[in-house]
């Protein structure tokens, strides 16, 4: 019983901390879905523009999509005329960080990893996308369309329902939390409306499930992995340490919101932060589930070259954060489950009621929809 009460409380330290954060991430989330137009995407890295990897980098950053429900987005931009480099540069930034895990890095692991996090997460994708264009140049374009319209949609997490327009920035079933592409309206008022649903309601159901998972991870890892467990793997050499990282992320399906609070568990356990930013780059990015379908966008040859660039970056980003911090000579204070008094307890205690009502409403809704059918 004790050991529950452990984890128990370790999941309630971690979910206070996140909380607020949290929500401001969702808040602009759905900002960034409201004003910014659903083709922005495809106009600028469709069509073989130039400059595609460094633009599908960029824009893959702060948009909050799953490495599952990316899928359809890349192969809609692959539709679209985007070279295989670029698709894998927007399919590699995107999963690995977004406007929300920004939010929760900061909070959980501190303002330098919130910047570290997304700009390792844009060099990745340049690195990957650029080994694709060096590697594995498209031939045909034409060839590269029918791929990706006949990619098959198959994936665990339900997130990848195939595109049944061209208007494809974010164009996913509800239930993968992602709306559906809809008609423009010029009231700022309606567009802030939905963008706020999408973020609220449609991220939320998405994500809700996988961020709980992470949190009680998160807890368990605190509970039971010692700093004593971690310093005898890494006095015998730093880098197993991130091997063990990506031998833990690669297949595994982790968006990038509940991979941070696991990062947080395991860097309080005693890893480097560089092993942390291996876990938050291949985590998100890569994942069993999803490999197979962008197998049928990129080809398969793309696809490898594709995982061997994350998991190459991972391991260099990974070193050259640990020699920053050493350098630097700052030291990182994830979160360790003290909550401040005061306001900031307050703050913390509104803001963990707010998001588990968030994150209880999916489930909840799916129970009232098992009783209606039966």
């Amino acid at each position: 019983m004790e050991i529950i009460y452990e984890i128990i409380k370790s999941f309630v330290w971690f979910l206070m901390e996140a909380s607020f954060f949290m929500l401001l991430g969702l808040f602009f989330a759905g900002i960034l879905k409201a004003f910014l137009p659903d083709d922005f995407v495809r106009k600028h890295i469709g069509s073989g523009r130039k400059g595609g990897i460094f633009k599908a980098s960029a824009f893959g950053v702060p948009i909050p999509l799953c490495s599952c429900g990316v899928v359809p987005a890349a192969a809609g931009i692959r539709k679209q005329g985007a070279g295989k480099g670029p698709v894998v540069s927007f399919l590699v930034s995107t999963p690995e960080t977004g406007v929300d895990s920004i939010a929760i890095t900061w909070a959980l692991l501190g303002p330098v990893m919130a910047v570290i996090r997304p700009v390792s997460a844009f060099l990745t994708a340049v690195f990957t996308g650029s080994l694709v264009n060096i590697f594995d140049k498209d031939e045909n374009q034409n060839i590269a369309l029918n791929q990706a319209s006949s990619a098959k949609w198959e994936c665990s997490s339900g997130c990848c329902a195939p595109p049944e327009d061209t208007n494809l920035f974010l164009p996913m079933e509800n239930d993968c939390g992602c709306s559906e592409t809809q008609s423009h309206d010029d009231s700022n008022y309606t567009r802030f409306k939905k963008g706020m649903r999408f973020s609220f309601v449609d991220l939320v159901e998405d994500i809700a499930g996988w961020f709980i998972v992470g949190v009680l991870f998160a807890a368990v890892i605190a509970v039971f992995v010692t700093p004593e467990m971690v310093n005898s793997v890494s006095a015998k050499s730093p880098l197993l340490v991130m091997f063990l990282m990506l031998l833990i992320s690669v297949p595994l399906y982790v968006c990038a919101t509940s991979s941070t609070p696991i990062a947080a568990a395991f860097l309080m356990t005693g890893i480097s932060p560089g092993a942390a930013i291996v876990f938050l780059l291949a985590g998100p990015a890569t994942n069993a589930a999803s490999f197979s379908v962008i197998s049928s966008i990129i080809g398969k040859k793309s696809a490898f070259i594709y995982l061997a660039g994350i998991i190459v970056s991972s391991l260099i980003l990974g070193l050259g954060t640990d020699y920053i911090f050493s350098v630097s000579g700052y030291e990182l204070a994830p979160v360790t489950g003290e909550t401040e008094e005061g306001l900031g307890f307050f703050v913390q205690i509104v803001s963990t009621v707010i998001l588990s009502v968030f994150l209880i409403y999916p489930f909840f809704k799916k129970v009232l929809s098992v009783k209606k059918d039966i």
